[in-house]
């Protein structure tokens, strides 16, 4: 190591970092690393830089020897002290890595897919000699244990053992591996994402989580195959020796606010039309849907977590399902919500088994071989926004594993001995398609989707979107997509053609841009759930009471169905929350309240009346089944019963549809009901046209 490479990491460090080295020295050893900016560095001296990048192990080990060397006016060793590099200019992806890259320094970037649990790994091995007793110490360089090729150290004895391993002397540093994958979204079509794995260290060990997205800069290294049968091959592997690492994106709760940005987002949530610009900055390409735009703003607030005193958790999260008939954009709302959230993961439930949705155990390749927990799209999700698309296509199975990650917000693992309880505190975003293609607005709605009602009762809100034609709507419709379409050629164009003003550019954008900057909109948001815990207000608490009891009294009367239950009570507060974080109020007002009503009423109008009474139904999305066809069920299966006791045996089914007739069951809907008992083995068929009861 050249003493000049030593001098010049003191000169820089004294004249760009000496702040830094005083905190530094000051909290050690709780912290014990020190990060510099590379564009510091190379605005100190650019050769210098360059050099770092192009042989780092050894200008890194000069830095750590200036470090020791380095005066302080604390009187502290940072011999166990780190300097990492951060922040350089270039980040590569994993399918970049060229055998030109090996032994430089360079930034990786992607997402990491699973860790290895935090475990003590040797750097300096210590070995006594069984002849003389004297003990010497040998670095670990490599990943294999290195105790080959020894002589005992003492001059007098200078044997080659034997040696033993004396593990009390030897020195142990914390170490982590973990597998980085390339972003899904920077993809191409049909590529499938490559995985590189990392190497961390002492204080970089166990800070990042499987579906983080980081930027780990290293050093890139390899390590010869072997093969049992074939030996040694000619092809090598690559692994990331990590120095530093980099959150690339954060939950809300991580988002750093400056007092300038917390100034902005103040005078933002006095603006009466605060609502409007959200609502405006989502999705400003798809035309309309006003009200889900409203819920999806709602939604990334969402309510807040409560723990009662008896240890009961009531979740904060909303969660929203859009059902509708096929091209009306679900897809794109989907995928712009995760955009915006500082952690969104979105997935189809065509391809997503339970274990890609919610976790799995596998065996551990990066360690020892040993079963470990690899976590689904919810689990990465947590504190963010899961986005399922075609979540009917999923099989039972399937949709069975969300039931617990949707209420309890957690995901219980139990095989191949590892019992394990994840969180998954996310929104889901789901969207599903209607069985027949189309949704019929004439039949209830539960029927016409592939989801068990126990599934459809946990989402508070769901929307059906329908595709009827209007003049006037198709028209801006097609105004709206034309000129978005048009916007995205002037700006291909632009590059190629300098004739283009920016001017036309600007105005033509100006259709599809959003009110509020995404990256604003996620301070915003970031800061509403940081410091924003809204209380009901008496005059709110009364009207959700008055709402509630003044629906459910509905049910008291005669043959009326249960119109709601407690679950959409929870719901409305979850909302009324929500709306009052996004005006960064502490307050649920009556405003909000009246919001959070009209959504979950028109909410409840669409999804939750009986097609055939007019009265809203609870029992439509709990259940599947109205209590009018329930009803009617009952009265098919007593005219069986008491038909089967008069005829000593099977019942004509015509008989069985002429007498439901004169219960008022009209002959389509008890033929209906009859094939629905038939499929369920409430009722069979001994011989083609008569029914018996089990």
């Amino acid at each position: 190591m050249s003493a000049d490479l030593v001098i010049k990491w003191d000169e820089f460090l004294r004249s760009r970092y000496w702040d830094g080295l005083l905190k530094l020295a000051d909290s050690y050893p709780d912290q014990r690393s020190l990060v510099i900016s590379f564009s510091d560095l190379d605005r100190y001296d650019p050769d210098f830089a360059e050099e770092l990048l192009e042989s780092p192990e050894i200008l890194l080990d000069a830095a750590k020897t200036a470090l020791l060397e380095i005066d302080l006016p604390i009187d502290v060793s940072l011999d166990k002290a780190h300097l990492r590099i951060a922040e350089l200019p270039k980040h590569y992806n994993t399918r970049d890595m060229r055998s030109e890259h090996i032994g430089k320094l360079i930034a990786i970037e992607g997402l990491v897919r699973t860790a290895t649990e935090v475990r003590p790994k040797i750097v300096t091995a210590a070995f006594q000699c069984q002849r003389c007793g004297y003990t010497f110490f040998k670095e670990q360089k490599s990943t294999r244990f290195d105790d080959a090729n020894m002589k005992c150290q003492n001059e007098a004895c200078d044997r080659s053992g034997p040696f033993k391993f004396d593990l009390s002397k030897s020195k142990f540093v914390d170490a982590q591996k973990i597998r980085i994958q390339e972003s899904p979204e920077g993809m191409r079509g049909g590529e499938m994402p490559q995985t590189l794995d990392v190497e961390l260290e002492d204080d970089l060990a166990g800070v990042v989580f499987p579906g983080d997205r980081v930027v780990v800069n290293g050093i890139l290294k390899s390590y010869q195959k072997t093969n049992p049968q074939a030996g040694k091959s000619t092809y090598f592997d690559l692994f990331h020796k990590g120095i530093s690492i980099e959150m690339k994106e954060q939950e809300f709760e991580e988002i750093e606010i400056s007092p300038e940005d917390e100034k902005i987002i103040l005078q933002m949530s006095r603006d009466p039309e605060i609502f409007e610009k959200i609502k405006g900055s989502i999705a400003p390409s798809i035309f309309g849907y006003d009200d889900i735009k409203q819920a999806l703003a709602l939604q990334l607030v969402s309510g807040f977590e409560k723990m009662l005193p008896d240890g009961v958790r009531i979740r904060g999260d909303i969660h929203l399902l859009l059902v509708g008939d096929p091209g009306i954009a679900k897809s794109q709302l989907l995928r712009y919500m995760t955009k915006i959230s500082p952690r969104g993961i979105y997935t189809s439930g065509k391809s997503t088994t339970s274990a890609g949705l919610t976790a799995t155990a596998i065996k551990d390749e990066l360690g020892d071989g040993r079963w470990t927990i690899e976590a689904g799209a919810l689990v990465l999700a947590d504190k963010g926004i899961a986005a399922v698309d075609e979540l009917d296509k999923m099989s039972n199975d399937d949709k069975g594993a969300l039931h617990e990650a949707m209420e309890q917000q957690t995901i219980s693992v139990a095989k191949a001995g590892v019992m394990a309880t994840l969180k998954s505190r996310c929104s889901l975003l789901a969207a599903a398609n209607p069985k027949l293609g189309r949704f019929d607005k004439y039949e209830p709605m539960a029927p016409q989707i592939n989801l068990t009602p126990t599934l459809l009762s946990r989402f508070d809100l769901i929307f059906v979107l329908t595709d009827d034609p209007d003049t006037v709507k198709d028209t801006q419709i097609a105004e709206h997509i034309l000129r978005s379409n048009y916007a995205g050629e002037l700006s291909a164009q632009i590059s190629r053609n300098p004739d283009i003003s920016h001017t036309d550019i600007d105005s033509a954008l100006q259709i599809i841009k959003p009110q509020i900057e995404p990256e604003l909109l996620r301070k915003y948001v970031a800061y509403a759930r940081k410091n924003v815990f809204p209380a009901l207000t008496e005059e709110a608490r009364d009207y959700f009471r008055d709402y509630y009891v003044g629906l459910r009294s509905q049910g008291q009367e005669s043959n009326k169905p249960v119109p709601v239950t407690a679950r959409q009570l929870e719901g409305l507060i979850r909302l009324g929350e929500a709306s009052a974080r996004l005006r960064l109020s502490k307050f649920v007002t009556l405003d909000d309240a009246n919001r959070a009503v009209k959504m979950l009423g028109s909410c409840l109008k669409k999804v939750g009346t009986d097609p055939d009474t007019g009265f809203l139904d609870a029992d439509i999305i709990a259940t599947g089944i109205t209590k009018s066809t329930r009803d009617k069920t009952k009265s098919i299966l007593d005219i069986v019963r008491e038909l089967s006791k008069d005829l000593h045996g099977a019942v004509p089914k015509d008989v069985v549809l002429d007498k439901s007739e004169e219960f008022g069951i009209s002959r389509n809907k008890a033929e209906e009901i009859i094939d629905r008992l038939r499929r369920d083995g409430d009722i069979f068929e001994p011989r083609p046209g008569t029914l018996k009861l089990p």
